[in-house]
């Protein structure tokens, strides 16, 4: 049965109560004394001008042989017609579509789109943000997500933070693209990776090969760290400061160029192939984890030092790899080598040396 259709009437309460009461020949003070209530209150009842509560019901039920849900239902179906009289629920209604289709408190406090007097102009600057023409069209992405696993994220979140970053890499002028001339110019990258003052030189670096590189912070439920898609004809590369740490950086980082290096063109969101997503992850992971610590000097570090890594050993074998200590600590916690509360004086944040690049297009 159809859930919208409903009857062309609705009959009150007071309107069946009267009819009981013509049908056994009693008056309204007959009831009263009978369900030992007022008889103004009946009165009330009878002529609609009273609503019908659970308590009366109740007592309805019992003096005329009915149930108590009878006398509710009549109650909330009246009252609902009466409402429809003088309410329009399609605003609601269309409001409703807005917020399902993307997250418009968020995007209204961080200014990503402008407030709005009316409805009509506040659905317009949705659609303008995430590209379509109206509210019940959803937006198609091809990206490749480095995201926590351990959550479900909301993908309407997860589009508008790439739109976000699509609306502020178009702001940006990057120079030629080469994917084979990038790759050659890997070993030039992951030399800033030796100091944390080297963050500071990544943006310029990636912008002058061809990449828009963006810092936006992600929106809740995301579960975001990074992203990599193409925009016409350059690869994006975008970041979140989700964990505002020297390794988990290094490694959004490489694991996005990674993406863009091996010519991943992202899986579409709305029709996403789990299996085809964790292979290109499975991909992206290693090359990351090859490019910024040589794994057999690591192995060969963990058989030599452990279990006693001190400070001091660790940052002579990172000195041996031209890395920053907080990268060789954030490799030895994922690998469970070191216990998360070992050396995490080294995982330093990034976003002071990065912060002219949070959330612009490029920094003034």
């Amino acid at each position: 049965m159809n859930a919208n259709l409903r009857p062309a009437r609705a009959i009150p309460p007071g309107r069946i109560i009267r009819r009981e009461l013509e049908a056994r020949g009693w008056t309204q003070k007959d009831l009263a004394t009978i369900m030992d209530r007022p008889e103004q209150l009946i009165s009330q009842l009878v002529n609609a001008r009273k609503q019908t509560t659970p308590e009366t019901a109740l007592q309805l039920a019992a003096a005329f042989g009915t149930s108590a849900d009878f006398w509710l239902n009549l109650e909330t179906n009246y009252q609902i017609h009466q409402a429809r009289k003088t309410h329009d629920a399609s605003e609601i209604k269309r409001k409703s579509c807005l917020y399902s289709l993307t997250p418009v408190t968020e995007l209204l406090r961080r200014g990503w789109i402008p407030a709005q007097d009316t409805l009509d102009s506040l659905e317009q600057a949705v659609c303008q943000f995430l590209g379509i023409t109206e509210p019940t069209q959803t937006p198609r992405l091809a990206v490749n997500f480095h995201q926590s696993e351990a959550y479900t994220p909301e993908v309407a979140a997860q589009v508008a933070w790439v739109k976000r970053v699509e609306q502020l890499a178009r702001m940006q002028t990057v120079g030629d693209f080469d994917r084979a001339r990038l790759e050659a110019a890997l070993p030039e990258l992951l030399a800033l990776a030796a100091t944390v003052e080297g963050l500071q030189q990544i943006p310029d670096f990636l912008r002058t090969s061809g990449v828009h590189f963006l810092i936006v912070p992600h929106l809740p439920n995301t579960y975001l760290d990074g992203a990599a898609f193409r925009l016409d004809e350059h690869p994006v590369l975008a970041l979140t400061l989700r964990y505002d740490r020297i390794d988990n950086f290094w490694f959004t980082l490489m694991h996005e160029l990674a993406h863009i290096i091996a010519g991943h063109e992202g899986l579409y969101l709305d029709d996403l192939d789990q299996k085809a997503e964790g292979q290109l992850e499975i991909e992206a992971n290693r090359l990351a984890q090859s490019w910024l610590i040589d794994a057999a000097a690591l192995d060969q570090f963990v058989t030599a030092t452990a279990p006693y890594f001190s400070h001091q050993k660790i940052k002579a074998f990172a000195a041996t790899q031209n890395r920053h200590p907080g990268i060789i600590v954030g490799q030895l916690h994922h690998d469970q080598v070191i216990e998360y509360s070992h050396s995490r004086r080294f995982l330093v944040k990034v976003s002071p040396y990065l912060e002219t690049w949070i959330d612009v297009p490029a920094p003034v």
